[in-house]
């Protein structure tokens, strides 16, 4: 079905009125394998249909749903927020003044303390909305307002010149938070399991949400290690192996209290998925244990420190590419960035010069 597109009458009241419309198929077209609550999902939708009185029910609609599974609405839904606000401030008549010059000077206005890969998931969600409105819009007459938004001579991002080498721990700093994992302290349901998904992606490099979406059938123990059956970005299969010793007693004591019942490796208390933003609040507590402070702080950083090491010991570009699950091979070679060893060689250049 189509719609007008300034279809309240008011500004402010089509714009949410289409956030509404972006945000529904956003529901229905994400992956929804790791939805534990149907039901939830469908009064969240029923909901929308509805329509909204204002920004703050679609903010907590969208929460509802990130918790019962849809962890990437929260991609789209924060720069729609802002944007709402950023517009209604300036006083539009017609969704038809929106054009790239506003969209730039929002996203300028915005975003300059936001690293460039958040940049670029903003620059995605306002695209995405306003492709949305270009095909779902129609007058009277049967035309559509085309606002083809593509934003591709943003200059907010930094490009390869402000890219930054990513955070990631020294050995003295990975002793001292190894130690922190086992002195911090949890609630007891959730002691072990704590442990162990921070462990499981530090010992192997896998993705918070490469962690969050294993199931109990996805892991094998075999000679000594166990091995896990991942799903990667673009549902793209991959095996990580973690010696056993590193992870039994933690996934034992795990395994003895958590609900059989979910397929789901980790849960919470209520039997729901945990979420990325749990696991940086472990992060959080052990970092501050160890005394360790990092530009980012999150448990991404567990990768990094992980693909760093791997790099260091074996100087094998193509094992850390097919141990992180990266498509290109050139996105692995950041890590040679940190091989002093190679440095070390170009530091000698001049030594045979009298």
């Amino acid at each position: 079905m189509r719609y007008t597109l300034d279809i309240r009458g008011d500004f402010d009241k089509s714009l949410l009125f289409w956030m509404e419309r972006f945000v529904k198929s956003k529901l229905i077209t994400l992956s929804n394998r790791h939805v534990s609550e149907n039901e939830q999902l469908s009064k969240i939708i029923g909901t929308l249909n509805k329509g909204l009185k204002n920004i703050s029910e679609l903010m907590s609609l969208a929460k509802d749903a990130r918790n019962i599974g849809l962890i990437g609405v929260n991609i789209y839904i924060s720069p729609l927020e802002k944007f709402y606000t950023y517009a209604s401030n300036i006083g539009f008549e017609s969704l038809k003044e929106i054009d790239e010059e506003i969209l730039s000077e929002f996203l300028a206005s915005q975003t300059g303390s936001l690293s460039d890969a958040t940049k670029k998931n903003w620059r995605m969600a306002l695209v995405s909305f306003f492709k949305h409105i270009d095909k779902q819009n129609e007058d009277a007459n049967g035309h559509s307002h085309q606002f083809r938004i593509e934003l591709k001579n943003w200059g907010g991002l930094g490009g390869s010149r402000g890219q930054k080498l990513p955070a990631y721990m020294h050995k003295d700093e990975l002793s001292r938070f190894l130690q922190a994992i086992e002195e911090v302290e949890f609630r007891p349901y959730a002691q072990a399991k704590n442990r162990l998904i921070i462990k499981m992606i530090l010992y192997s490099g896998m993705r918070v949400s490469e962690a969050l979406e294993l199931k109990v059938k996805d892991i094998v123990k075999e000679d000594g290690f166990f091995v896990f059956q991942i799903r990667g970005k673009g549902n793209k299969p991959r095996v990580a192996i973690i010696k056993t010793h590193y992870l039994e007693k933690d996934l034992a004591e795990w395994m003895s209290i958590r609900n059989s019942q979910n397929p789901l490796l980790f849960q919470s208390r209520t039997n729901k998925p945990l979420t990325q933003a749990y696991v940086s609040y472990i992060m959080d507590k052990i970092l501050l244990i160890a005394g360790i402070r990092k530009e980012k702080n999150g448990a991404h950083m567990l990768r990094h420190t992980f693909a760093t090491l791997l790099y260091q010991k074996n100087r094998d570009l193509l094992l850390v590419q097919e141990a992180l699950g990266h498509a290109d091979l050139n996105t692995s070679r950041i890590y040679t960035h940190f091989d002093k060893e190679r440095l070390k060689v170009a530091a000698n250049v001049m030594d045979d010069i009298k």
